[in-house]
């Protein structure tokens, strides 16, 4: 569906953590005749609210089903542990995955970080959603690894979190419909990867939109086309990371104990 064939308003669903308020207000300074209604989702249905046509576009998270969906990465998060106030990770900056293997991690229904298998012992259940976790940390039971934007989204004065390295990251993409690729789309599309209002690709065809882009190799291919038709601003979109600190692995991060096992870092 391209063209005419748009809706009245844009529908944009966006999960926790997730904040789209830079893009809303581009778009409400271009296209000030076209309300755009946000609509926050859980993690697991906003590839279904797409599907389904509730929503025009929507930001997720990775991995989802391409064979109907179309989605350009944005930014990855840093992953973070959440544990109480007065416990002894929270006097450290950093630790790794190894170091919580004696400790009881809640691994929520919802949760968005794609685990092989998670570290540490298993709770006797999992939580329904990932506050019902907090809830459980907060009472003394285990510990929740999330991504950094939901730590931040459900602080807790009673909870603190600390960088893990080891641990999957969650990535967070723009995705819609491909065989609803509207001028409207398009124009969310440009907007999300800085297009300014007078740049010649500024609104995509709906066989650009259709692709798949990821990676550097095609940044770097986009880019030069570009620069060939004399548009100006970025070719694929720099989502910036939420503000903190990427995992770290420098000089003395982890000293190792009597047991071989290496110990967190202290916090300075």
């Amino acid at each position: 569906m391209t063209g005419s064939e748009t809706s009245p308003s844009f529908r944009l669903a966006y999960v926790p953590g997730v904040t789209p308020a830079k893009w809303v207000r581009i778009w409400n300074e271009r296209l000030p005749d076209v309300p755009l209604t946000l609509h926050q989702v859980s993690a697991g249905e906003a590839a279904e609210v797409l599907r389904s046509g509730a929503a025009d576009a929507g930001f997720l998270r990775l991995p989802v089903d391409r064979t109907e969906l179309s989605a350009i990465p944005l930014y990855t998060e840093t992953s973070v542990v959440v544990v109480p106030k007065d416990h002894l990770i929270a006097a450290f900056d950093e630790v790794s995955v190894d170091d919580l293997a004696d400790e009881i991690l809640q691994h929520p229904l919802d949760d968005t970080l794609d685990w092989e298998r998670p570290p540490g012992r298993p709770a006797i259940e999992r939580p329904a959603t990932t506050p019902d976790a907090l809830e459980l940390v907060a009472a003394g039971v285990g510990l929740l690894i999330v991504p950094q934007s939901l730590a931040r989204l459900y602080h807790r004065r009673d909870l603190v979190y600390r960088t893990i390295t080891g641990a999957p990251q969650s990535q967070v993409a723009l995705s819609w419909r491909e065989d609803r690729t509207t001028d409207q789309v398009e124009d969310f599309i440009g907007i999300v990867r800085g297009r300014t209002v007078n740049s010649s690709r500024g609104r995509r065809t709906a066989e650009e939109a259709q692709q798949k882009p990821s990676g550097k190799k095609e940044h770097k291919g986009q880019k030069a086309q570009q620069g060939q038709s004399g548009g100006k601003g970025g070719g694929a979109a720099r989502g910036k990371a939420p503000a903190g600190r990427g995992p770290r692995r420098g000089a003395g991060a982890a000293a190792k104990d009597a047991g071989g096992r290496g110990r967190p870092r202290r916090r300075s």
